[in-house]
């Protein structure tokens, strides 16, 4: 009778955690076909408006992603899966203000935006949530889910490739700024045609799914 009711009570428990990662998986697929929208907006089609507003999105759909990464990896190591939550939701909730600001401006733009176009976000100075910030999290949580047993093998990997191309764009931002140069124009491909949506799709996929729970 007693180990019924613990068994009940976990599965009772579990429950609620089982919604959050279905949620968290369908945030993921939604990111990755945000991640595709800003890349093709941004980069292809110049548009102001649908770039900033994939940005905003896809960053604030990514906040779930990372609570969802959380829950899982959090029995690896505590302290280091915090930082990472804390760090990733950083650099996400960065990128959403970062989009924000592009769409505002891009809805209603300022009459001397022109000339200041060049200048650094006082918020996210030349992407430093967006891309570097984001980049040290997801090294982190790479190194977390390399070590759960609880996802598939090649999502660490495919997690530590998006995040040396992320730290590498934003020190290409800080450093060359040119935005035809390869050392950004590389890594901005990458990562917004390929790698982003992939990695954002392949977890989502996994949350779903509820696949490999190493506490299940």
């Amino acid at each position: 009778m007693t180990t019924h009711v613990v068994s009940h009570h976990i599965s009772t428990e579990a429950q609620p955690r089982m919604a959050f990662e279905r949620l968290a998986g369908f945030c993921g697929l939604a990111a990755a076909a945000a991640n595709l929208v800003y890349a093709i907006a941004f980069i292809v089609l110049h548009d102001p408006l649908l770039s900033g507003l994939a940005l905003l999105l896809g960053n604030l759909l990514a906040t779930a992603v990372l609570c969802g990464l959380y829950m899982r990896v959090r029995a690896v190591e505590g302290g280091f899966a915090v930082w990472a939550l804390l760090l990733g939701t950083a650099g996400a909730l960065g990128g959403t203000i970062h989009g924000g600001y592009d769409l505002a401006n891009a809805l209603h733009p300022p009459t001397a935006l022109a000339a200041v176009a060049d200048l650094p976000s006082a918020i996210d100075p030349r992407g430093l949530l967006t891309f570097g910030v984001a980049g040290i999290g997801l090294l982190v949580f790479a190194a977390l889910i390399g070590r759960s047993g609880s996802f598939p093998r090649g999502l660490a990997t495919l997690g530590y490739v998006l995040a040396a191309l992320l730290i590498v764009l934003y020190l290409g931002r800080l450093i060359v700024l040119d935005a035809t140069s390869l050392l950004i124009l590389g890594p901005a491909l990458l990562s917004g045609f390929i790698v982003s949506p992939l990695w954002n799709a392949w977890v989502g996929i996994v949350l779903w799914r509820g696949e490999l729970r190493a506490d299940a």
